[in-house]
């Protein structure tokens, strides 16, 4: 993955196969441990979404992102490291839980950088991240479900692992009526370009 400072990514991923990535609710928890663990400081979160086998994460990359290091023959940034070890050490707990092996994800996590020239990308993608668990038919309304920041923006939480305040300055949403716009239908168009 190659990652530029000062940029927005839309990093996602699935399980091998589409198999299900999380089986229980202190599975979801313990990758979004993971996430503080491994990439927490190296990069700001704007939003995320845990489905069932698989995730979004919508990051805003900083100067620690970018920083270079060794990891055996490899160079890698801070964030691909992270990201690379987040994913492993979750691998290694669901094997583990399930007595399987190897890796739970697909071999290359996908890390999009969002343009804004044309049409707000950024703007968009965060709602399509937390629009996922609706569109799936997992629940009826966003709220409800709780593996996503969608409640953190919505003001129903508020131990947030996103940066709240950065994405509300560089997503410019109406932090007013956050919950009406979110359910606003996204493009068609514009969903498969994320």
């Amino acid at each position: 993955m190659h990652f530029e400072t000062d940029q927005i990514y839309h990093v996602y991923n699935q399980g091998n196969n589409r198999q299900q990535l999380f089986y229980s609710d202190e599975n979801y928890q313990y990758f979004l441990r993971l996430y503080r663990k491994f990439i927490f400081g190296k990069a700001d979160l704007l939003a995320y979404c845990l489905m069932p086998n698989h995730f979004h994460l919508l990051i805003n990359t900083t100067s620690e992102s970018v920083k270079m290091k060794q990891v055996g023959s490899l160079q890698l940034t801070e964030l691909s490291n992270g990201i690379r070890m987040m994913l492993t050490s979750y691998s290694s707990a669901i094997n583990k839980q399930l007595g399987n092996t190897g890796s739970q994800f697909r071999q290359k996590t996908k890390a999009k950088l969002l343009d804004s020239n044309n049409i707000n990308y950024p703007f968009v993608c965060f709602n399509y991240i937390h629009q996922n668990p609706l569109r799936s038919g997992l629940v009826g309304r966003m709220e409800s479900w709780e593996f996503s920041s969608f409640r953190d923006f919505a003001g129903l939480r508020n131990n947030s692992i996103c940066n709240i305040e950065l994405a509300k300055r560089i997503l410019d949403f109406d932090e007013n009526n956050f919950i009406e716009e979110s359910y606003r239908v996204i493009n068609s168009d514009l969903i498969n370009t994320l």
